[in-house]
């Protein structure tokens, strides 16, 4: 293969704006799961917002592959100094480096920055174009000296390229609800137990009773005064936790600007103002294949039940009335199972410059495989729907 990647050029670049939007986008749209987060006015924005960028533990190298003047392959990668915002844990590793004396920092992330959105990671011409990418990415990692390279939430084309590298493959578990075509919430509801359909009617009944009613904009609908709102409602999410919020208001501003038809918004209301807000990115609105993801929310009251009406009522009954195939619901949350969003995999790929500490993970994660195995056979059995009769 070392011959072959020998026919390609190979460039690296510190700004997104090197690379072409369309030569960029034009590639992610051939692969088999583009998402909005891998498009380039996002990652752009990213950059250019200042919320993921060398101050902030984010430092962006875009590599890309060449053949003549052609683009066939191309990637963000990030050195990172921290392991914050990436939602594929390996503080662990860190650790383990750091008491053998040394270090794990920086690393190398091909990932979208704070989103942990399964999909294509390795945009690239094809199946031997993408395996070649990645052989690029490693070796420019060696030439760094870098700890080690983490491919995160990859599809399912970028894990065949990781295995065809050698490089180890993790498993995780997110949520995700898919559409049966059912005619509305209702329906819906009646495809559950008795038990979560009574939770959850209880639930929405709890924001009602508080006097709390939603209203929704779509795209180039959203006002700049509902943008705003959504930011006050975001920024306070973290900041009640002592934390700085990830990304900036101008990160939003350019989301308003450049990409406003990926973006859902409920507005949560009470005696005509607004108390909360959630935003939901959509991709390929009005065909066969839509997806909704959850995203950001926050509240400027407490109200009972009022996160999970904002976050998953309100945006599950929208995407049936639009006709929208599929919801994920983000990182982690067992609790969404309850909501009917049902366990799957999502996958990560690793390679660790020290063979001492890849073998070491290597073993570490086929223990932690069996125990994600396990734990998805443990939460079939608390499947939210009927059982068939």
């Amino acid at each position: 293969m070392q011959k072959e990647l020998n026919d390609y050029g190979i460039r690296v670049h510190p700004h997104l704006k090197e690379i072409a939007a369309k030569d960029w986008d034009g590639l992610l749209f051939q692969q088999h799961s583009p998402t909005p987060f891998m498009q380039h006015a996002y990652l752009l924005a990213m950059q250019e917002s200042a919320s993921a960028i060398a101050a902030t533990g984010w430092q962006a190298q875009f590599i890309s592959l060449w053949q003549g003047e052609e683009l066939v392959g191309v990637c963000p990668v990030y050195l990172k100094d921290h392991s914050y915002g990436e939602y594929v844990f390996d503080w662990a590793w860190a650790n383990a480096y750091h008491q053998h004396g040394l270090n794990y920092y920086p690393k190398a992330l091909i990932a979208v920055p704070f989103t942990p959105v399964p999909g294509s990671r390795l945009l690239a011409k094809d199946a031997a174009s993408r395996a070649l990418l990645l052989q690029a990415v490693i070796g420019w990692c060696q030439e760094q000296k870098l700890s080690s390279l983490h491919m995160l939430f990859g599809s399912e084309e970028d894990m065949a390229a990781a295995q065809t590298l050698g490089l180890l493959q993790r498993q995780t578990v997110q949520f995700h609800w898919q559409n049966q075509a059912w005619p509305d919430f209702d329906a819906f509801l009646a495809s559950l137990t008795q038990e979560k359909r009574k939770k959850i009617r209880q639930e929405r009944r709890r924001v009602t009773d508080a006097g709390v009613g939603f209203r929704w904009s779509l795209g180039a609908d959203i006002s700049a005064e509902d943008w705003r709102f959504f930011y006050q409602c975001y920024e306070r999410t973290y900041l009640e936790h002592g934390n700085s919020p990830y990304l900036t208001p101008d990160f939003f501003h350019r989301m308003k600007a450049d990409m406003s038809e990926n973006w859902l918004m409920f507005i949560a209301e009470r005696e005509g103002r607004p108390i909360a807000s959630s935003l939901i990115g959509v991709h390929g609105h009005g065909t066969e294949s839509a997806v909704a993801y959850g995203r950001y929310w926050g509240t400027l009251e407490r109200v009972d039940c009022l996160h999970f009406e904002a976050c998953y009522y309100q945006p599950l009954q929208w995407c049936i009335a639009h006709g929208i195939n599929r919801f994920e619901g983000g990182a982690q949350g067992e609790h969404k199972m309850a909501r009917a969003l049902m366990p799957v995999s999502t996958h990560s790929a690793h390679w660790l410059a020290d063979p001492r500490f890849a073998n070491a993970v290597e073993q570490f994660l086929e223990r932690e495989g069996s125990g994600v195995d396990n734990y998805l056979a443990h939460l079939d059995e608390r499947n939210p729907f009927k059982r068939a009769t």
